[in-house]
């Protein structure tokens, strides 16, 4: 994994001499996020300098729209991948009230700080400064002055629509994990914390690992999935049941429920990857403990014979 770099008082901004940029949110880090990526990397190539992603912090309408703000992954997560991209390094900015209210051109100014860099990717609808009012337009113009050549590009997908994080999010919401798959460039997945959990799994014979989604990231539609998990590495067949249960729904506060077929060690406290490949079914009120049990265990049947690791 290469460096992360977060930009403070200590921050060089001749990094960005003669380097070739992508900049963006990159929530998802999408299959058009990762045509940026790999046009910073061939301009990069091409001119003998660095390959840099150039992020925020945090997503900025955590600023401005917290309450309806839906995301496809955290920020740790979307910057860990950010630095698995194949990028040189990865430059993080501190996404702060006083930074969203300078103009597009203070904006540029504060950001590079006078070391523009040789290219600059982004996507045709990137927008900038306060209220988002500066445009590819503007950076062009930035561009021209700063010696910055600006790539916009068109990031489309096979069928000629948009890549955007709004689209995916929209496909996960209707169960629609192949199309969703098809513009991320692999499944969807989580990456969240292991909490202890209600303890009835283990009575009844499949035991989960119990993971809180914070709201903003509750954007896969409630039912029961096959899925695979990650451990420490190493990838298992799973059942997942992502929505809180109508059974057990005023005796836990997990969103998200993973029985990880053949594991049994303790992973309280760590954090797994659950990759969603299948929907399999809505969540039900069943009318008896053993119709429930009857039900997950073919569930989990199902998972065993038909996921492909």
């Amino acid at each position: 994994m290469v460096q992360v770099y977060k930009v403070d008082e200590s921050f060089d901004h001749q990094l960005f001499m003669g380097s070739s940029c992508a900049f963006g949110v990159f929530d998802g880090v999408h299959l058009g996020h990762q045509y940026l990526l790999k046009c910073a990397q061939d301009t990069a190539q091409t001119n003998d300098g660095l390959s840099i992603a150039l992020t925020f912090d945090i997503d900025p309408d955590e600023l401005f729209h917290a309450e309806r703000l839906k995301k496809l992954m955290s920020n740790e997560t979307r910057i860990a991948m950010l630095a698995q991209s194949g990028v040189d390094a990865v430059v993080v900015l501190p996404f702060t009230r006083e930074f969203a209210s300078m103009t597009p051109h203070e904006f540029l100014e504060n950001t590079f700080n006078g070391c523009a860099p040789a290219h600059l990717h982004v996507g045709l609808d990137f927008r900038f400064g306060a209220k988002a009012s500066g445009t590819v337009a503007d950076l062009g113009e930035w561009g021209a002055h700063s010696g910055c050549h600006i790539d916009a590009h068109n990031l489309k997908s096979a069928d000629g629509d948009p890549i955007t994080a709004t689209r995916i999010r929209l496909l996960l919401a209707k169960h629609e994990l192949d199309e969703a798959k098809a513009l991320l460039g692999r499944p969807y997945f989580l990456r969240e914390q292991v909490m202890p959990g209600r303890g009835e799994g283990v009575e009844m014979g499949f035991s989960t690992a119990n993971l809180i989604v914070p709201s903003n990231r509750q954007v896969l539609e409630e039912g029961v999935y096959a899925a695979y998990a990650t451990v420490d590495g190493k990838r298992y067949k799973a059942a997942v049941s992502v929505g809180v249960s109508p059974v057990f729904e005023d005796q836990t506060k997990a969103s998200c429920e993973v029985h990880i077929l053949d594991y049994s060690g303790d992973i309280y406290g760590e954090y797994i990857d659950v990759a969603f490949l299948e929907y399999l079914r809505p969540m039900i009120k069943f009318d008896s403990t053993e119709e429930l049990i009857k039900t997950v265990m073919g569930n989990i049947e199902y998972v065993r014979t038909n996921v492909v690791l």
